[in-house]
């Protein structure tokens, strides 16, 4: 006979204990248990018939040289931008979870793909949210109009799997996991449970058929996908949409992608017709960059295989407090702190009595140590209100010491800031070995420590003084 007990369960990773915790002891989270009834349905005699009636899969064994390597096993979605996210294209068999906040644009993408899906598959979009009416009027503004696409609302998951096991469509997009629900579950849509086990459902069927399954997923008060512990071990990837609610444009980046890199990001643009790919993020970023200003710099920094110039402004000026404020945006705040201590302990600077506010222009977040060199420059810049030559490009990370120490795909970089059209790059001296100057158009730099990079920064701004006055 089934006995039931209580569990508590973590709503944040599905831990469960037989009692209720204040903190939860697998994700370190507070006040997340829940109470919940289980039903346990095994013992050891239906275990022991369950075991001896279960059949052998010898025969379903495979050699790995056996198994055909079909060229064809990507679906390409039409936005290059989301390609390079996924890996090269969307996978057969695959399920993709994406996710962010309300608003941003997850639905919206989706949609936008099925028009260029249409033209070679029948796409099945299934949504617990709206009505096929609600879609239709979507898809009207996003101008999608394939007759491959098939709507349905419904949130029973059972009954999902059976229609796409009866239909076989090539492509399944289901909005979203958390309104999704099995009966034979009590709890309710989107709880631990029910998220797990939907989930666990639509990734067997995806599998069994090999068709590819889109998942949008909702975030919780944190900012994370609600149940994110019991989805990402499921799904092969998990794609999130980061952007401010009050900017235009997105970037969608890879948590997790076993088909391709997690070091990839797409950019977008949010208009009135959907989401717009941004290929050139660079020029995006350095859009409307003030000229003769002290306090700004521009930084190279690479996600996965693709360098990005983004824009560094920094504003330090005198406190009117007893303790200077220092704020960040797009940048860490104790890298920033770090880079401080060192120009005044090994550049002779003092920042002890001035507010310091550093700001990465376009919503970017400049988060790889090469971008140490570019903030370390603006703040000397706005300390004494000299600005930087508009044509140059820095890039390097900085030591305790003052040192410069070398960065990783020098070449790329320098690349992508000669086709921006920057003509000088200071960079660390000992990344000058990866590269031959005379190559390139762009005038090379290299620097030991920041008193060089100092150094070079005023030469340059007197050599265009000079210039200046000749002409």
């Amino acid at each position: 006979m089934a006995r039931s007990k209580l569990l508590y369960v973590c709503s944040n990773c599905g831990f469960e204990s037989s009692k209720w915790n204040g903190r939860c002891t697998n994700c370190g989270e507070w006040n997340t248990f829940e109470e919940k009834e289980a039903v346990d349905v095994k013992t050891t005699s239906s275990f022991s018939r369950q075991q001896s009636a279960a059949s052998s899969l010898a025969d379903k064994l495979s050699r790995l040289g056996e198994i055909g390597a079909d060229t064809d096993v990507r679906y390409d979605t039409g936005l290059s931008e989301l390609n390079r996210v996924l890996g090269g294209g969307l996978v057969k068999g695959s399920i993709v979870l994406i996710g962010g906040e309300p608003g941003i644009g997850k639905s919206t993408i989706l949609l936008q793909i099925c028009q260029y899906f249409g033209e070679e598959h029948s796409i099945l979009y299934i949504s617990g949210e709206e009505s096929v009416r609600q879609i239709k009027l979507r898809a009207a503004r996003l101008n999608v109009t394939t007759e491959s696409l098939y709507l349905l609302s419904s949130n029973d998951v059972e009954s999902i799997c059976t229609t796409i096991e009866e239909t076989e469509p090539d492509i399944v997009i289901i909005d979203s996991i958390q309104t999704m629900n099995l009966k034979q579950i009590s709890s309710s849509p989107g709880s631990i449970t029910q998220v797990r086990e939907c989930t666990n459902m639509f990734m067997n069927t995806a599998k069994k058929l090999e068709i590819p399954i889109l998942i949008v997923g909702h975030v919780n008060k944190d900012g994370a996908i609600a149940g994110p512990k019991v989805m990402e071990h499921i799904v092969d990837a998990v794609l999130y949409f980061e952007g401010e609610r009050n900017l235009s444009y997105r970037i969608l980046r890879a948590v997790k992608n076993r088909f391709g890199s997690t070091n990839e990001i797409g950019v977008f643009e949010m208009m009135d017709i959907g989401l717009r790919q941004v290929e050139n993020p660079s020029e995006m970023l350095l859009a409307g960059r003030p000229v003769d200003v002290s306090g700004t710099c521009v930084a190279c920094i690479m996600e996965g295989s693709r360098p990005i110039l983004a824009e560094v402004q920094v504003l330090a000026t005198k406190s009117g407090f007893a303790s200077p404020r220092r704020v960040c945006t797009g940048f860490d705040y104790n890298r920033m702190a770090m880079i401080v201590a060192v120009l005044e302990k090994r550049a002779g600077l003092f920042f002890g009595t001035m507010d310091i506010y550093v700001n990465v222009v376009g919503g970017f977040k400049l988060d790889e140590p090469a971008g140490d060199l570019s903030v370390a420059l603006a703040l000397q810049s706005s300390l004494f209100d000299k600005p930087v030559s508009e044509k140059v490009i820095a890039f390097g990370e900085i030591g305790l010491g003052g040192e410069i120490r070398s960065i990783s795909h020098v070449p790329n970089r320098i690349r992508e800031a000669e086709r921006m059209g920057f003509d000088v790059v200071i960079l660390p001296k000992h990344s000058m070995k990866e590269i031959n100057p005379g190559t390139y158009k762009t005038r090379i730099i290299g620097v030991s420590n920041i008193r060089q990079a100092f150094a070079a920064v005023n030469a340059i701004a007197r050599e265009e003084t000079d210039r200046k006055e000749e002409n």
